[in-house]
């Protein structure tokens, strides 16, 4: 099979039964293939937004900074996702306010920002899926927040261990202290004394920059 055959196939897998059959022609002959490695910038805060990534593999990270330059991690993009909120500042000609990191390696199609836009008026599952996504991110950011304002620690820490077993389908976690610190906006040392907690009420079972999740947060 040639590129754009491969593309098809990948692009079928994922949004077939969401998109009809012209736009995901016109997708194929749009978009530009990427891959990106596990650990690489997708898009940082202030970046020129031109174009919105089709998730067809892996798992992307959005992460929002404060102005004294602390991060918290508001929500993942997986596979046959979109991030709406860059769809939106898109539209509008405005910078990322996001930060996008390749939590595990992404395959992906990028849409230019001319063609997203006229798809709104022209397909009607184009509409939708821009809908549905941008109501489903608020969602997990409300949820976010949420977590902030109501979650003590041990269980923040909980949930987004919960949710890393359900983005990689594996309850063994190769993660360190510092990382988790970082996403949840706390320092190591706090981590490092809810994990022993949790380690010893057998909620998790944590070795070296290792961690199984043996009771997921409900």
């Amino acid at each position: 099979m040639n590129s754009q055959e491969i593309l098809n196939q990948k692009l079928n897998n994922c949004y077939s039964d969401i998109f009809e059959k012209e736009l995901m022609d016109e997708i194929v002959k749009v978009g530009h293939f990427d891959k990106i490695e596990s650990g690489k910038l997708l898009i940082d805060i202030g970046s020129d937004m031109t174009h919105i990534p089709l998730i067809l593999e892996g798992v992307v990270k959005i992460i929002r900074k404060k102005k004294n330059g602390e991060e918290i991690v508001l929500y993942f993009l997986e596979k046959g996702s979109t991030c709406a909120i860059s769809f939106v500042n898109c539209i509008n000609h405005e910078k990322s306010i996001f930060k996008g990191v390749v939590e595990t390696t992404i395959e992906a199609i990028f849409l230019p920002v001319e063609f997203i836009d006229q798809w709104l008026a022209k397909y009607k599952s184009w509409r939708h899926f821009i809908i549905d996504s941008y109501h489903f991110r608020l969602l997990e950011m409300v949820e976010s927040i949420d977590g902030l304002a109501f979650m003590k620690m041990h269980q923040r820490l909980l949930k987004y261990l919960t949710d890393k077993v359900k983005i990689n389908n594996n309850v063994d976690l190769k993660i360190t202290h510092q990382e988790i610190a970082d996403d949840l906006n706390t320092s190591r040392v706090v981590i490092s004394r809810i994990i022993k907690q949790l380690h010893d009420e057998n909620k998790i079972y944590s070795t070296r920059n290792k961690i199984r999740v043996l009771e997921l947060f409900e």
